[in-house]
Order: structure tokens, then C-alpha cells, then sequence
């Protein structure tokens, strides 16, 4: 694994003496302090009907369904701006977004679409609100330019690949928080009805005292790498063009997908970080080139201050039994999260949820811009610093063979940027070896 030595550390400008369970309390407190002083300002609400110019960095599939969901929620969005690193995608995802439902709201001139890898920039600078929906790793970095520039951002999950990457956004939350800004995390599981409703009686004591949880993202995995290498006209290239395959770019698989299995963890524990965490990980079916330098499957178990362990594994196999299901054991009873059904200790059903909610994609951006509207900000920076965390922790776990403490885990090093961006050479990271690859 690429370690930060001699590269930039703009990110990293919080005091390495302070306890990074501290800082996440502290930024949290901050965060809802500046929320609520904000409730009765009108600064930054954009009211009536004022146009909200909208850019979208990262024109991947998600990228597309973000954009279309942000001009289904207020009729008076535009979108205005385009930002990707590759320019043949600016131009199919602009023919696919005129074709949408929403096209007759797209309006991006050739001046206002921007490729490379400052194209980020370029797009806040223009717009009222920005769309991160490019590889993770550029979060931290994307999210903190918008902020800085005063911008409203609707930001992917992950929210970043390190821990490095992680305390940037934190700072950039803090930021957003004190300028009146609306930050929206894309892990969308916090705004799907059901699961409001099934988390808040597992809040209000319905299954007792939790003792354990299990949360499970076995599947076949998702798309296979996109182009060859000779296809490429560099390293560089062919590695951001099949990016989920590359630890530096996604975070790993355990990052990139299994984090919205361990956010519904987090959920229940009302985010509250474990203490330590242990597993394991590895290559089984992913073995050739071809898939980079990530692993296809983890097994981590992570403990809490009062004893409850949560058994979180994920795997991409073919050919093997699927099963993505998460369960809550409590002292009176069971929870199967996704099916939004609870169970007494005898196996009876004692409540299920039963109205069909509307697609949390849609009610993300429905309340992210009523939110920007009212000029009452939302800020999701604290849970989705803590459980993207908690997915990188499982990852160093699974890399390092090692027992990793929250705070431990939370002051790494590791900094998985390369030396330099830019379409050239890019040495690819070693595999990672359980009790061999270090703890950085």
C-alpha cells in the first residue's frame, strides 16, 4: 500500500495529540450547534422562486441519477455544469440527461463542461449547488473546494478512503456547518421511510437493550473492469477508468458497497463508535491482474463499550449463496432490518412495516432542498465520517491481520494519494497480506 511520504499533508491539520474520539465529538457538537443557530437565519435560503444553478462532478451512472434526482425535487433547479475527468463522458451523460425526464432543465453550454482533473473547481465556481458522485477517493478534496466557495453539496457514500481523508471532511462539516451550507451524504438508507421507522423503535427500547448485530453483503459482485490496459493511453488512465478495483480510488469493496450495511450498524448503536474491531480478509475468486489490488471478501467482527459485538462480512463470489441482510438482537427481541419486520424471543412477529416508501434516492435531494430553501441547512457530517470510518477500519483490519482501536484507526497515516495527478505512469500497490502488510 502507497503510505503519504513526501506528499502535501494540507489535509491534515488538526493536532496529532488530540483524541480523534474527541474530535468526532467535538465536530459533531460543533455541527449541531451551527445547525441550530441557523434556524432562524435567512441568510443563505434561496426562497420562493429563485433559480438554484446545480453542477454535477462525476458523470457515472450515479453521477446521472443524482442530477436527475436533484431537478425532480425543486422545479426551479437547473442544471448548468458538468465536471468529469474524461470528456467522452461529459458528452453521453449530457445526451442521456436531455433525454430524462428532467431534460427540458438541463441547459449545460459547451463552455460550462469541464474535464480533468480540475474540472471540480471549474463546476463549483459556477453553480449554487454541487453533485460528488465521482471514485471516493476525490471526495475529501472535492467536498472541501465547495465548501470553501460557499456551495451546498449532495455528497456520494463513501465520503472518503483513509483516515487522512476522513478528519478533511470532518473540517470541511465543521465549515459547511458555521457557513449555514446543506451537506447531504448518498448513504441513502437514513432517508427511506421504512428504515426511519424500523431504526426509531429500535431506538425507543422495542427489542430492549441491543447484545448483537450481524450485517452481511455477500453477492457476486458488481461490474467487471470496463477497458484494457491497451486501450489506455496510460496507467493512470486504465486505473481511474476501472477504478472500483483499485484500493487507492474505491477504499476497497468493504469501503465502496459494504459501507451502507455498516452505516445501518452504526445507525443502531446512534453512531456511537466501537472500541476495537478484528477480522480477516483476503483474495479467493478475484485473483488475476486484471482486478487490481482489492480483496473479494472480509470477515470482521467489531466490539462496543458495553459488550455488543456486530459480525459484519462481505463478499463478492459467483456462485455462491447471496445473502445482503442485516439483523439487530436485542434482550425482547429480534429486528430483520430489511425486511422492516420486528420479532418478540419466541419468534413472533410483533410489528412490520407495511406502506411503500418512496425511493430514497428522490427524498435525499426532496429534503436536501427543501432544506436550502427554508435556509434551516441539514448536516450529515457526523455519521457519515463515523461509518464510512468504520468501514476503513474493517478494511485495515482485513489488510493488516491486526486488532485495530477506534482511535488508533482513526489517527492513521496512511495516506493513499499518489504522488502526483496526472495522466502518466502509476505504480500499482501490492496486494495486501494479512500479518505481513503493516499498520500505517
Amino acid at each position: 500500500m502507497r503510505t503519504g511520504a513526501g506528499l502535501a499533508v494540507n489535509q491534515e491539520t488538526l493536532s496529532m495529540t488530540t483524541s480523534r474520539r474527541d474530535v468526532l465529538k467535538t465536530t459533531a457538537a460543533t455541527v449541531g450547534g451551527a445547525v441550530a443557530a441557523s434556524l432562524n437565519s435567512g441568510l443563505f435560503a434561496a426562497q420562493g422562486t429563485e433559480t438554484l444553478k446545480v453542477g454535477l462532478v462525476g458523470c457515472g451512472g450515479r453521477g446521472g441519477g443524482a442530477a436527475v434526482n436533484a431537478l425532480s425535487a425543486d422545479p426551479h433547479t437547473r442544471l448548468v455544469a458538468l465536471g468529469d475527468a474524461f470528456g467522452n463522458r461529459l458528452e453521453s451523460k449530457l445526451t442521456a440527461l436531455k433525454k430524462s425526464g428532467v431534460g427540458d432543465r438541463v441547459d449545460v453550454v459547451p463552455e460550462m463542461r469541464f474535464s480533468g482533473f480540475d474540472n471540480f473547481k471549474h463546476v463549483a465556481d459556477n453553480v449554487d449547488v454541487v453533485l460528488l458522485a465521482t471514485p471516493p477517493h476525490f471526495r475529501p478534496q472535492h467536498l472541501r473546494y465547495a465548501v470553501e466557495a460557499g456551495k451546498h453539496v449532495f455528497v456520494e457514500k463513501p465520503v472518503a478512503v483513509d483516515a487522512p481523508g476522513i478528519r478533511s471532511v470532518l473540517q470541511s462539516c465543521e465549515m459547511a456547518a458555521k457557513k449555514n451550507l446543506s451537506i447531504v451524504s448518498g448513504l441513502c438508507w437514513r432517508y427511506h421511510r421504512g428504515m426511519r421507522e424500523t431504526f426509531a423503535r429500535v431506538h425507543d427500547g422495542t427489542i430492549g437493550e441491543i447484545t448483537a448485530m450481524q450485517c452481511s453483503y455477500n453477492s457476486g459482485g458488481v461490474w467487471d473492469p470496463r477497458v484494457t490496459r491497451d486501450k489506455c493511453k496510460s496507467e493512470m488512465e486504465y486505473q481511474m477508468r476501472n477504478w472500483y478495483y483499485y484500493t487507492w480510488l474505491s477504499g476497497d469493496f468493504n469501503v465502496e458497497q459494504h459501507v451502507h450495511s455498516l452505516d445501518k450498524m452504526g445507525w443502531a448503536m446512534q453512531d456511537k463508535p466501537p472500541i476495537h474491531a478484528s477480522g480477516s480478509g483476503g483474495r479467493q475468486q478475484r485473483t488475476e491482474a486484471k482486478y487490481g489490488n482489492i480483496f473479494d471478501h472480509f470477515n470482521i467482527v467489531y466490539e462496543y463499550e458495553n459488550g455488543v459485538k456486530a459480525f459484519a462480512r462481505c463478499r463478492h463470489f459467483r456462485g455462491c449463496a447471496n445473502d445482503v441482510t442485516d439483523h439487530i438482537f436485542g434482550t425482547k427481541g429480534r429486528v430483520d432490518v430489511m425486511r422492516h419486520r420486528i420479532y418478540d424471543m419466541a419468534g413472533k412477529e410483533i410489528w412490520r412495516f407495511k406502506v411503500r416508501s418512496k425511493s430514497m434516492y428522490q427524498v435525499e435531494h426532496d429534503e436536501f432542498f427543501a432544506s436550502i430553501r427554508s435556509g434551516k441547512p441539514i448536516n450529515n457530517g457526523d455519521y457519515m465520517t463515523k461509518s464510512t470510518m468504520l468501514a476503513i477500519m474493517g478494511r485495515m483490519v482485513g489488510y493488516t491481520g491486526k486488532q485495530l482501536g477506534w482511535d488508533q484507526a482513526l489517527n492513521s497515516k496512511e495516506d493513499l494519494r499518489p504522488k502526483k495527478y496526472a495522466w502518466g505512469d502509476l505504480a500499482v500497490a501490492p496486494v495486501a497480506i494479512p500479518g505481513v502488510t503493516p499498520f500505517v
